[in-house]
Protein backbone atom coordinates (compact mmCIF):
# COMPACT_ATOMS: atom_id res chain seq x y z
CA UNK A 1 0.00 0.00 0.00
CA UNK A 2 1.18 3.59 -0.53
CA UNK A 3 3.10 4.84 2.48
CA UNK A 4 3.87 8.35 3.72
CA UNK A 5 1.51 9.88 1.19
CA UNK A 6 3.30 8.32 -1.79
CA UNK A 7 1.51 7.28 -4.96
CA UNK A 8 1.31 4.33 -7.37
CA UNK A 9 1.86 5.21 -11.04
CA UNK A 10 0.79 3.34 -14.17
CA UNK A 11 1.70 4.05 -17.82
CA UNK A 12 1.85 2.01 -21.00
CA UNK A 13 2.62 1.81 -24.71
CA UNK A 14 5.63 4.03 -25.34
CA UNK A 15 6.71 2.13 -28.48
CA UNK A 16 10.22 3.53 -28.38
CA UNK A 17 12.01 3.02 -31.69
CA UNK A 18 9.29 4.26 -34.07
CA UNK A 19 8.75 6.01 -36.34
CA UNK A 20 12.43 7.02 -36.48
CA UNK A 21 15.34 7.73 -34.16
CA UNK A 22 14.76 11.45 -33.69
CA UNK A 23 11.05 11.30 -32.89
CA UNK A 24 11.52 8.25 -30.70
CA UNK A 25 14.24 10.10 -28.81
CA UNK A 26 11.88 13.04 -28.20
CA UNK A 27 9.36 10.69 -26.60
CA UNK A 28 12.08 8.92 -24.62
CA UNK A 29 13.24 12.24 -23.17
CA UNK A 30 9.66 13.12 -22.28
CA UNK A 31 9.26 9.77 -20.55
CA UNK A 32 12.53 10.17 -18.64
CA UNK A 33 11.52 13.66 -17.52
CA UNK A 34 8.18 12.30 -16.30
CA UNK A 35 9.86 9.49 -14.39
CA UNK A 36 12.23 12.02 -12.84
CA UNK A 37 9.30 14.22 -11.82
CA UNK A 38 7.38 11.41 -10.05
CA UNK A 39 10.17 9.37 -8.46
CA UNK A 40 10.14 11.22 -5.14
CA UNK A 41 6.38 10.68 -4.81
CA UNK A 42 6.35 7.09 -6.12
CA UNK A 43 5.82 4.08 -3.90
CA UNK A 44 5.82 1.86 -7.03
CA UNK A 45 5.81 2.39 -10.80
CA UNK A 46 4.11 0.08 -13.29
CA UNK A 47 5.00 0.22 -17.00
CA UNK A 48 2.28 -1.87 -18.54
CA UNK A 49 3.79 -3.09 -21.79
CA UNK A 50 5.13 -2.14 -25.21
CA UNK A 51 7.86 -0.01 -23.73
CA UNK A 52 9.78 -0.76 -26.94
CA UNK A 53 8.29 -1.24 -30.38
CA UNK A 54 10.78 -4.06 -30.98
CA UNK A 55 12.97 -5.80 -28.44
CA UNK A 56 14.83 -9.10 -28.62
CA UNK A 57 17.48 -10.27 -26.20
CA UNK A 58 20.22 -12.52 -27.51
CA UNK A 59 22.35 -14.22 -24.89
CA UNK A 60 24.97 -11.46 -25.00
CA UNK A 61 23.38 -8.74 -27.14
CA UNK A 62 20.41 -6.40 -26.73
CA UNK A 63 19.12 -3.70 -29.12
CA UNK A 64 21.19 -0.54 -28.99
CA UNK A 65 19.68 2.74 -27.86
CA UNK A 66 17.25 3.74 -25.09
CA UNK A 67 20.14 4.50 -22.72
CA UNK A 68 18.39 7.48 -21.14
CA UNK A 69 15.38 5.38 -20.16
CA UNK A 70 17.40 2.39 -18.99
CA UNK A 71 19.67 4.64 -16.94
CA UNK A 72 16.74 6.42 -15.31
CA UNK A 73 15.01 3.11 -14.47
CA UNK A 74 18.24 1.80 -12.94
CA UNK A 75 18.57 5.00 -10.90
CA UNK A 76 15.01 4.62 -9.60
CA UNK A 77 15.36 0.95 -8.70
CA UNK A 78 18.72 1.65 -7.06
CA UNK A 79 16.84 4.03 -4.76
CA UNK A 80 14.67 1.12 -3.66
CA UNK A 81 11.54 2.11 -5.61
CA UNK A 82 9.99 -0.97 -7.26
CA UNK A 83 9.50 -0.64 -11.00
CA UNK A 84 7.37 -3.27 -12.73
CA UNK A 85 7.53 -3.88 -16.48
CA UNK A 86 4.87 -5.97 -18.22
CA UNK A 87 5.75 -7.60 -21.50
CA UNK A 88 3.50 -6.37 -24.30
CA UNK A 89 2.96 -7.77 -27.75
CA UNK A 90 5.83 -5.66 -29.15
CA UNK A 91 8.41 -6.49 -26.46
CA UNK A 92 7.30 -10.07 -25.90
CA UNK A 93 10.92 -11.21 -26.25
CA UNK A 94 12.17 -9.46 -23.13
CA UNK A 95 13.83 -12.14 -21.01
CA UNK A 96 16.15 -11.36 -18.07
CA UNK A 97 18.32 -8.41 -19.13
CA UNK A 98 15.99 -5.74 -17.73
CA UNK A 99 15.73 -7.58 -14.42
CA UNK A 100 19.45 -8.24 -14.02
CA UNK A 101 20.90 -4.99 -15.35
CA UNK A 102 18.18 -2.42 -14.68
CA UNK A 103 16.56 -3.93 -11.60
CA UNK A 104 12.95 -3.93 -12.76
CA UNK A 105 10.48 -6.70 -11.97
CA UNK A 106 9.38 -8.30 -15.25
CA UNK A 107 5.86 -9.70 -15.57
CA UNK A 108 4.80 -12.18 -18.20
CA UNK A 109 1.26 -12.85 -16.95
CA UNK A 110 -1.51 -10.71 -15.46
CA UNK A 111 -0.88 -9.78 -11.84
CA UNK A 112 -3.09 -8.84 -8.92
CA UNK A 113 -2.11 -6.42 -6.18
CA UNK A 114 -3.78 -4.74 -3.23
CA UNK A 115 -2.99 -1.14 -2.33
CA UNK A 116 -4.62 0.51 0.67
CA UNK A 117 -7.41 -2.06 0.65
CA UNK A 118 -8.15 -1.64 -3.08
CA UNK A 119 -7.71 -4.64 -5.36
CA UNK A 120 -5.98 -4.14 -8.72
CA UNK A 121 -5.93 -6.48 -11.71
CA UNK A 122 -3.00 -5.59 -13.97
CA UNK A 123 -2.19 -6.78 -17.50
CA UNK A 124 -0.96 -5.42 -20.81
CA UNK A 125 -4.21 -6.60 -22.39
CA UNK A 126 -3.17 -8.32 -25.62
CA UNK A 127 -4.90 -11.62 -26.33
CA UNK A 128 -7.39 -11.25 -23.49
CA UNK A 129 -11.11 -11.66 -23.98
CA UNK A 130 -13.10 -13.32 -26.77
CA UNK A 131 -12.08 -13.33 -30.42
CA UNK A 132 -8.81 -12.19 -32.00
CA UNK A 133 -7.91 -15.82 -32.59
CA UNK A 134 -5.36 -15.00 -35.28
CA UNK A 135 -3.29 -12.92 -32.89
CA UNK A 136 -3.68 -15.48 -30.10
CA UNK A 137 -2.19 -18.09 -32.43
CA UNK A 138 0.71 -15.80 -33.37
CA UNK A 139 1.34 -15.05 -29.71
CA UNK A 140 1.77 -18.76 -29.03
CA UNK A 141 4.21 -18.95 -31.94
CA UNK A 142 6.24 -16.02 -30.62
CA UNK A 143 6.24 -17.35 -27.05
CA UNK A 144 7.34 -20.83 -28.12
CA UNK A 145 10.82 -21.41 -26.68
CA UNK A 146 11.94 -23.44 -29.69
CA UNK A 147 10.98 -20.62 -32.06
CA UNK A 148 12.82 -18.15 -29.82
CA UNK A 149 15.88 -20.42 -29.95
CA UNK A 150 15.68 -20.52 -33.74
CA UNK A 151 15.49 -16.74 -33.99
CA UNK A 152 18.63 -16.43 -31.86
CA UNK A 153 20.56 -18.10 -34.66
CA UNK A 154 20.06 -15.05 -36.85
CA UNK A 155 22.99 -12.68 -36.55
CA UNK A 156 21.90 -9.84 -34.22
CA UNK A 157 22.29 -7.25 -36.99
CA UNK A 158 20.03 -9.30 -39.26
CA UNK A 159 17.48 -10.29 -36.62
CA UNK A 160 17.17 -6.76 -35.25
CA UNK A 161 16.96 -5.29 -38.75
CA UNK A 162 14.12 -7.66 -39.57
CA UNK A 163 12.26 -6.74 -36.39
CA UNK A 164 12.74 -3.01 -36.93
CA UNK A 165 11.61 -3.30 -40.55
CA UNK A 166 8.25 -4.71 -39.53
CA UNK A 167 7.99 -2.24 -36.62
CA UNK A 168 8.46 0.69 -38.99
CA UNK A 169 5.68 -0.68 -41.21
CA UNK A 170 3.23 -1.05 -38.33
CA UNK A 171 0.08 0.97 -37.62
CA UNK A 172 1.72 2.46 -34.54
CA UNK A 173 4.65 3.71 -36.60
CA UNK A 174 2.22 5.43 -38.97
CA UNK A 175 0.37 6.99 -36.04
CA UNK A 176 3.69 8.25 -34.64
CA UNK A 177 4.61 9.76 -38.02
CA UNK A 178 1.29 11.56 -38.41
CA UNK A 179 1.04 12.52 -34.71
CA UNK A 180 -2.66 11.75 -34.68
CA UNK A 181 -4.74 8.78 -33.66
CA UNK A 182 -8.37 8.75 -34.76
CA UNK A 183 -9.05 5.37 -33.20
CA UNK A 184 -12.08 5.36 -30.93
CA UNK A 185 -13.42 2.74 -28.55
CA UNK A 186 -16.88 1.86 -27.35
CA UNK A 187 -16.36 0.26 -23.96
CA UNK A 188 -19.05 -2.40 -24.31
CA UNK A 189 -17.57 -3.50 -27.65
CA UNK A 190 -14.09 -3.95 -26.24
CA UNK A 191 -12.71 -7.45 -25.75
CA UNK A 192 -11.18 -6.20 -22.51
CA UNK A 193 -14.62 -5.14 -21.29
CA UNK A 194 -15.94 -8.67 -21.85
CA UNK A 195 -12.81 -10.10 -20.27
CA UNK A 196 -13.37 -8.01 -17.12
CA UNK A 197 -17.01 -9.05 -16.97
CA UNK A 198 -16.03 -12.70 -17.23
CA UNK A 199 -13.59 -12.26 -14.33
CA UNK A 200 -16.26 -10.59 -12.24
CA UNK A 201 -18.78 -13.33 -13.01
CA UNK A 202 -16.23 -15.97 -12.02
CA UNK A 203 -15.74 -14.31 -8.65
CA UNK A 204 -12.56 -12.34 -9.40
CA UNK A 205 -13.95 -8.99 -8.32
CA UNK A 206 -11.43 -6.16 -8.27
CA UNK A 207 -11.75 -2.45 -7.74
CA UNK A 208 -9.60 -1.56 -10.75
CA UNK A 209 -8.78 -3.48 -13.92
CA UNK A 210 -5.85 -1.69 -15.54
CA UNK A 211 -4.67 -2.37 -19.09
CA UNK A 212 -2.54 -0.91 -21.83
CA UNK A 213 -2.51 -2.17 -25.43
CA UNK A 214 -5.53 -0.30 -26.82
CA UNK A 215 -3.88 3.15 -27.01
CA UNK A 216 -7.03 5.09 -26.11
CA UNK A 217 -7.37 6.43 -22.54
CA UNK A 218 -10.58 5.18 -20.96
CA UNK A 219 -12.02 5.14 -17.44
CA UNK A 220 -15.22 3.07 -17.42
CA UNK A 221 -17.43 1.87 -14.59
CA UNK A 222 -18.10 -1.86 -14.88
CA UNK A 223 -20.46 -1.87 -11.90
CA UNK A 224 -20.92 0.01 -8.63
CA UNK A 225 -17.55 -1.18 -7.35
CA UNK A 226 -15.27 -1.92 -10.32
CA UNK A 227 -13.70 0.27 -13.00
CA UNK A 228 -11.80 -0.60 -16.15
CA UNK A 229 -8.88 1.70 -16.91
CA UNK A 230 -7.20 1.71 -20.32
CA UNK A 231 -4.05 3.78 -19.98
CA UNK A 232 -3.79 5.24 -23.47
CA UNK A 233 -0.27 5.64 -24.83
CA UNK A 234 2.80 7.85 -25.15
CA UNK A 235 2.61 8.09 -28.92
CA UNK A 236 -0.22 10.63 -29.25
CA UNK A 237 -2.04 10.76 -25.89
CA UNK A 238 0.76 10.98 -23.27
CA UNK A 239 -1.50 9.70 -20.51
CA UNK A 240 -0.95 7.83 -17.26
CA UNK A 241 -2.87 6.84 -14.14
CA UNK A 242 -2.02 7.59 -10.52
CA UNK A 243 -3.44 6.10 -7.31
CA UNK A 244 -3.05 8.25 -4.22
CA UNK A 245 -4.30 5.67 -1.74
CA UNK A 246 -7.93 6.68 -2.07
CA UNK A 247 -8.72 7.51 -5.68
CA UNK A 248 -7.30 6.57 -9.06
CA UNK A 249 -7.20 9.16 -11.84
CA UNK A 250 -6.22 9.22 -15.49
CA UNK A 251 -3.98 12.20 -16.22
CA UNK A 252 -1.97 13.55 -19.12
CA UNK A 253 1.18 15.55 -19.61
CA UNK A 254 1.69 18.24 -22.23
CA UNK A 255 2.51 16.50 -25.50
Amino acid sequence: MPENGKHIYFASDFHLGVPDHDRSLQRERKLVNWLDSIKDQAAEIFLMGDVFDFWFEYKTVVPKGFVRLLGKLAEITDQGIPVHVFRGNHDIWAFDYLEKEVGVQLHRLPATRTFNGKKFYLAHGDGLGPGDNGYKFLKKVFENKFNQWLFRWFHPDLGTRMGLYFSHKSRIANVAREQKNNFKVVAEDEMLYHYCQSLIQSGEQHDFYIFGHRHVPLDYALNERSRMIILGDWVTNFTYAVFDGEKLELKHIDA
